[in-house]
């Protein structure tokens, strides 16, 4: 009997991007667990970056990028996208887009998501694995993963090539959730099958990944594989992620520079008001 080995997984030392060393690089490695200074610094970055709305939470002053799509109401399945840049932390906002563009979200709308911010107390509708809600809130971007060897021209973003041993994990009982791994071919687990992620499916083809739910604050159940993905006809919401047609999505890939530390904002035009001075939003 072969013995089973370990997947690789994609492990990302997360750093704030308020830390001028932040990289959104990564590699494939065994998953083993971190050692004592890693877990030292994951509950270091805890207390750095999950803010409260009340104590001072705004943008990092080191993001000079931000996507932003408000939609009308929490259970809107479309959204107005735009993109916004800025020369500095104190230099004001201004749009990178000609004209915002149509994206689609959850079949049920929305619900608040686990972010870079700790949603308001008043909220009662939080982010659930296969609640079909996309979550609302400030996001860091992950890796783009895509079938081709290489990223679209121009893109200047961490790119991973999806093989046929990658796989993104949904199952909240998996100890790999919410987490891109790369499994052995010579000893595949049997949950692979049902986690893989090259399907041939051209909603697929680009998936710039949304970071909810994920880092030392990860809660099993809450949400996963959010990513920007190419949408499946102009009224066809997702189960969860943002999508949009292909040149929209592509542009959106070119435009993303990882020294610009760029965010993702998602809210219901209500909350984008209410919380658009103290998060200094657009």
């Amino acid at each position: 009997m072969r013995k089973m080995q370990t997947p690789k997984k994609k492990f990302v030392l997360w750093i704030p991007c308020d830390d001028k060393s932040h990289s959104s690089s990564s590699a494939h490695r065994h998953v083993g667990q971190p050692g004592r200074l890693f877990r030292r610094l994951f509950f270091v970055l805890i207390s750095i970056y999950s803010i409260s709305p009340g104590i001072n939470a705004q943008i990092p002053a080191s993001t000079r990028q931000l996507i932003v799509a408000r939609a009308p109401a929490w259970t809107s399945q479309k959204a107005a996208l735009e993109l916004w840049q800025r020369e500095s932390a104190r230099a004001p906002w201004q749009k990178s887009s000609a004209q915002p563009v149509q994206v689609l979200l959850g079949r049920a709308g929305m619900a608040w998501g686990r972010g870079v911010f700790t949603p308001p107390r008043s909220s009662t509708q939080m982010k659930v694995e296969k609640d079909w809600r996309a979550p609302a809130g400030v996001f860091q971007l992950g890796s783009l993963f895509g079938y081709a060897e290489r990223p679209p021209s121009g893109a200047r973003w961490p790119y991973i090539q999806v093989g046929p041993w990658d796989a993104y994990v949904d199952d909240p009982s998996n100890p790999f959730y919410n987490q891109h791994v790369r499994v052995d071919p010579r000893a595949v687990p049997p949950w692979f099958e049902k986690q893989r992620m090259r399907l041939g499916d051209a909603a697929y083809k680009w998936m710039l990944e949304i970071r909810h739910n994920q880092g030392p604050w990860m809660q099993p159940g809450a949400g996963s594989a959010i990513f920007f993905h190419v949408r499946r006809g102009p009224d066809k919401p997702s189960a969860g992620c943002t999508t949009m047609a292909l040149p929209d999505l592509e542009r959106l890939v070119r435009w993303v520079d990882p020294k610009a530390c760029p965010h993702y904002v998602l809210l219901p035009e209500t909350e984008y008001a209410a919380l658009r001075k103290a998060w200094r939003l657009p």
